[in-house]
């Protein structure tokens, strides 16, 4: 008999990747079978082939993290932006509570307004500012409405890996390219290792949850500049820092983007804490293992490029 399905959209983005980097180790890997699907195998946009692939292949769970992210792009491309975080995730859903399917949604602190002084509860009110934020509730609203007994929605922030474009890969970037940076410190936030993002999602899985609304982050309540200014460190102990670089403080005021952000996006993860069975790790601690392991991928390729000249 063969072992019960999960599928993974949006296989080829940062968490997609890192969940696939996991799961061979993962003790879930003996009870279930984990497919793998970027949208050229499976376009979510499209309705009734969703519904026909998902009708063949019968999954016991759906982890969705396929999902429209270009934030400022989604102020001028609202139609494609709610297509696939909110559209989509609609008939996700419908096809999961017909089928005792449970979907994971991953959503993000986008959905809240920033007005904040403590950490976002889960059941805190919500109120994006952007059309990126607000796409993503839809989202939300559809998994709530259509899956209370087998929808969850796990919130996340700052998300950042080895994979794809992110702060961490970009600061890292320009460190190596300038001598001094400016970085904004008046939007506050937690980081999230893509890595530890994983983990929680998983446990979620072992432990047969089957509905909620969780936070996920690694604990921080840090600004952007103070993140860069971790991530400077982080590079200069394995390497990857050569250059002496001035990191300055500056206000958003100086950066305007098409897209609002939330000045204050804690997310509050208590909850999800009482999930873990260990300690979990702390945010510096998981961006140290990030850039480790980018110093030891950047050294690899330098390594094979040597080799390779003629």
């Amino acid at each position: 008999m063969s072992k019960p399905l999960i599928l993974l959209t949006g296989c080829y983005g940062q968490l997609g990747t890192v969940i696939q980097r996991h799961w061979d180790v993962a003790s879930l890997s003996a009870d279930y079978e984990l497919l793998p699907v970027d949208a050229n195998q499976l376009d979510l946009t499209d309705a009734p082939d969703v519904i026909a692939y998902l009708d063949q292949l019968k999954p016991r769970y759906v982890i969705n993290t396929a999902a429209y992210t270009q934030v400022d792009d989604a102020e001028s491309d609202a139609e494609a932006a709610f297509a696939l975080n909110g559209d989509a995730v609609s008939v996700l859903a419908q096809w999961c509570s017909r089928h005792d399917c449970t979907l994971i949604q991953i959503s993000t602190d986008f959905v809240f307004d920033g007005r904040a002084d403590i950490p976002y509860l889960p059941e805190a009110a919500t109120g994006p500012l952007s059309v990126y934020g607000a796409s993503k509730l839809a989202g939300e609203h559809h998994v709530l409405d259509r899956l209370p007994h087998d929808g969850i929605i796990v919130r996340t922030a700052w998300l950042y890996s080895e994979f794809g474009s992110n702060f961490v890969k970009t600061m890292l970037r320009l460190m190596g390219e300038r001598h001094e940076l400016r970085v904004i410190n008046n939007q506050i936030g937690s980081p999230t290792s893509a890595h530890t993002l994983t983990q929680f999602i998983l446990t979620l899985i072992k432990k047969g949850t089957t509905h909620g609304v969780f936070h996920w982050t690694d604990g921080a309540e840090v600004s952007w500049f103070d993140f860069a200014s971790a991530i400077y460190e982080a590079g200069r102990s394995c390497g990857m820092s050569a250059n002496d670089v001035s990191i300055q403080p500056v206000s958003s005021s100086e950066y305007p983007a098409a897209a609002a952000r939330p000045a204050y996006s804690v997310l509050d993860r208590t909850s999800s804490l009482a999930l873990i069975d260990d300690e979990p790790e702390d945010w510096q601690a998981a961006l140290d293992y990030v850039v480790k392991n980018l110093a030891q991928m950047a050294s690899a390729a330098a390594t094979i490029g040597h080799n390779e000249r003629p």
